[in-house]
């Protein structure tokens, strides 16, 4: 299949990428909510970011079993009904009545939604009508995460800088569905599986059982864990982080958007550069440019320091996912694609539901978020060696026997 018969479908790509922006809501704009909701309650930062623990863990469980789902159910459904749930869900935290169990209920109930708008979702319609421009395609669909780490802080704080922390929560949710809505239920449809040029075929690749064997899937599952738990925990108190050094809340936010904007670079990046280099290269090279952004975030370095640290997180962050599914789909195939990434993003919602959790319990035991950023620069020069070890796909992945 030609690239230019397959940008045919540049809309599925533009709407999958609007769609996934909605799993991103619950983790990117909760960092201006942090102080007001810490202030009225009277928690720890810990007990506050402890809602994206327990959404997480939640998803973590159930990936694989939406993965299975989605292979043989498809993902229209799943991702219209996600949409709904995740924004219904984010809009009522602003009903929290400062009780551990009514957080605990909100987030569950949240939980439900953001499993359903998980990337295997999105990937997978992707995935069945690209081949030749698979990795910009990816990129593009992914980049909604970073569309979202973009807006999510900024709008999030100028809602509550207007109307309250209640009735933001509410009002960006129900913004975020009535946006999405009408857009997915007239451009989200994937493709049905056809034969396509070369020798292959969009559902031909490993089984369930052998992908998981694969030693390929531990090191993925591991440096995408590690991923996970380092960069979204800083990101997440990136706003407090900023707000600790001086920062007003607004600036604070406006320097978090740097990391979103940056990650749309970086995912359109390394979307064109996974389709012409070795990918788990790529992918190694984005872990070292978090370990400079984290050594600055350590340091006292002002706001050109930040603003650099915060773009560099983002440019991490843009490329990471996408050379995960890159790899996935090339060294798997399409055959069981979303249940075995769904197995690589469970270990991304674990690494994400404890970083910020663990970077929240760094603060609230020594008032500093240093050893946390210190110890992450560690684990991501780890994760890199680790990427570097995965190799490239083989050339029969994906192709008929």
């Amino acid at each position: 299949m030609g690239k230019e018969r397959e940008w045919r479908a540049w809309p599925l790509v533009a709407t999958a990428a609007l769609g996934y922006s909605a799993s991103v809501l619950h983790v990117y704009a909760l960092g201006p909510y942090i102080q007001p909701i810490q202030q009225d309650f009277g928690w720890t930062r810990a007990q506050v970011v402890s809602g994206i623990t327990i959404a997480n863990v939640l998803v973590a469980l159930l990936c694989v079993p939406l993965g299975l789902v989605v292979d043989r159910y498809g993902p229209r459904v799943v991702g219209l009904v996600g949409v709904a749930l995740v924004t219904c869900a984010f809009a009522s935290l602003g009903t929290a009545s400062g009780s551990t169990g009514n957080w605990i209920a909100l987030w569950s109930l949240l939980a439900g939604g953001a499993l359903l708008v998980q990337s295997p979702v999105w990937t997978r319609a992707v995935a069945s009508r690209f081949l030749t421009s698979r990795g910009l395609a990816f990129a593009l669909t992914l980049s909604g995460a970073s569309v979202g780490s973009a807006i999510f802080p900024i709008m999030g704080a100028w809602l509550i800088a207007r109307f309250g922390w209640r009735m933001a929560f509410l009002a960006q949710g129900v913004i975020w569905l009535v946006l999405l809505a009408p857009i997915l239920l007239c451009w989200f449809r994937e493709r049905a599986p056809v034969r396509a040029s070369r020798g292959v075929s969009t559902t031909a690749g490993v089984g369930f059982a052998e992908g998981l064997r694969s030693p390929v899937f531990l090191k993925l599952l591991v440096a995408g864990g590690l991923f996970a738990f380092c960069t979204v925990g800083v990101l997440v108190h990136l706003v407090p982080i900023l707000g600790d050094a001086g920062f007003a809340p607004v600036v604070a936010a406006a320097i978090a958007s740097v990391a979103g904007i940056s990650a749309i670079v970086g995912r359109l990046l390394a979307g064109v550069l996974l389709d012409r280099l070795p990918p788990h290269l790529v992918g190694a090279a984005a872990f070292l440019l978090a370990c400079i952004a984290f050594g600055l975030l350590a340091l006292p370095s002002g706001m050109i320091g930040v603003l650099v640290a915060a773009a560099l997180v983002g440019l991490t962050l843009g490329a990471e996912v996408d050379v995960i599914a890159y790899l996935a789909a090339g060294h798997f195939g399409l055959k069981r694609f979303a249940s075995l990434f769904g197995g690589l993003v469970a270990a991304l919602a674990l690494g994400a539901a404890f970083g910020p959790l663990v970077a929240g319990m760094v603060f609230d035991r020594g008032g500093t978020y240093l050893g946390f950023l210190l110890g992450s620069l560690v684990a991501m020069l780890a994760a890199a060696l680790i990427m570097v070890s995965v190799g490239t796909p083989r050339p029969s992945a994906g192709r008929d026997a």
